[in-house]
């Protein structure tokens, strides 16, 4: 972690990649210490979404850093942009769609803090370690370089 120890930054968290994008929760229990909430950054790929879900436990917040998108929060779906916020309340089944060229990127916020563990153990998550610089390129880490992986692509 960065110094002083109330200071965290992108590197010093390690990342969750799906193939639709990539999280970094920078404040966790296991992170801060803080036991309230956890909140990181979510970027969404130009086109990508993740499927409707809930968190039993956990209200959400979503804020909108730059993008634009379509959310989904329980029946109804509307566009946001930079700018807003989203409350999703706990048990509350909801989506988010980039629906912009570039990526959408999202504060999230759980209280109580859980949702990002259950993220992580998930069997599509890769865990990217801290400072390593994550992709969603097939889900590979070293931006896809790998000559043998293309092999038959053609």
């Amino acid at each position: 972690m960065s110094d002083p120890e109330y200071l965290v930054g992108p590197d010093d968290v390690e990342s969750q990649v799906f193939d639709w994008g990539v999280l970094k929760w920078l404040s966790t229990p296991a992170v801060t210490g803080g036991e309230r909430f956890s909140a990181g950054i979510v970027k969404l790929e130009p086109g990508r979404g993740h499927e409707r879900h809930t968190h039993p436990d956990s209200d959400e917040i979503l804020y909108v850093v730059r993008g634009e998108g379509e959310q989904e929060v329980a029946d109804e779906t509307f566009d946001v942009e930079a700018g807003d916020l989203v409350f999703v309340p706990e048990g509350v089944e909801h989506g988010t769609v980039n629906t912009d060229w570039e990526p959408l990127l999202l504060l999230a916020v759980y209280a109580p803090p859980g949702p990002e563990e259950v993220l992580g153990d998930l069997p599509e998550c890769e865990i990217v370690p801290p400072g390593e610089i994550p992709t969603t390129d097939r889900g590979r880490s070293d931006g896809g370089n790998d000559p043998a992986a293309s092999e038959g692509d053609e």
